[in-house]
């Protein structure tokens, strides 16, 4: 499989259930990182919204029609006391498993940047599990730096 021959693509309300099918698998993903999760049935995002909004971009990467992953951007503003007034939040990143470490979570966050930029957008957030190591690495070669990290005590 060549890179190239990937095509990332807006996704549409035709694409639902499909998204639906992928967030339940970042779920089931991400409770070994998260022992605070609900039981299921959870979800995570609104994605019959965040398709037909403005303000957030949903990509689907296909590979001759066939779904492998996906991923989104949403403006959000900024607390008051930071800079700048608003930033690109990426989401919702997943790719099939069989698929993984070949790129394509890179050509999606790749095109979600373009959008941000068309946006004027100029700072880029995404929350990673600190012990989802392959993720964090990932970020770290696309130029994502850590920032702030969130602690927890459970009593």
């Amino acid at each position: 499989m060549s890179l190239s021959n990937i095509k990332i693509r807006k996704a549409t309300l035709k694409d639902l259930e499909l998204l639906k099918e992928f967030e339940q698998k970042v779920i089931r993903y991400e409770r070994a990182f998260a022992k605070n999760l609900k039981q299921d049935p959870i979800l995570y995002y609104d994605l019959k919204d965040y398709i037909g909004r403005l303000d957030v971009q949903v990509l689907v990467a296909t590979l001759e029609g066939k779904p492998l992953g996906s991923g989104y951007a949403m403006i959000k503003d900024s607390d008051a006391f930071k800079t700048p007034k608003q930033f690109a939040y990426l989401g919702f990143m997943y790719v099939i498993p069989k698929q993984r470490g070949k790129g394509i979570n890179g050509l999606i966050i790749n095109e979600l940047l373009k959008w941000a930029k068309e946006k004027k957008l100029v700072e880029v957030q995404l929350d990673v599990y600190a012990e989802n190591e392959s993720a964090i690495n990932a970020y770290k070669k696309i130029g994502f730096k850590p920032d702030l990290l969130k602690m927890r005590l459970s009593s």
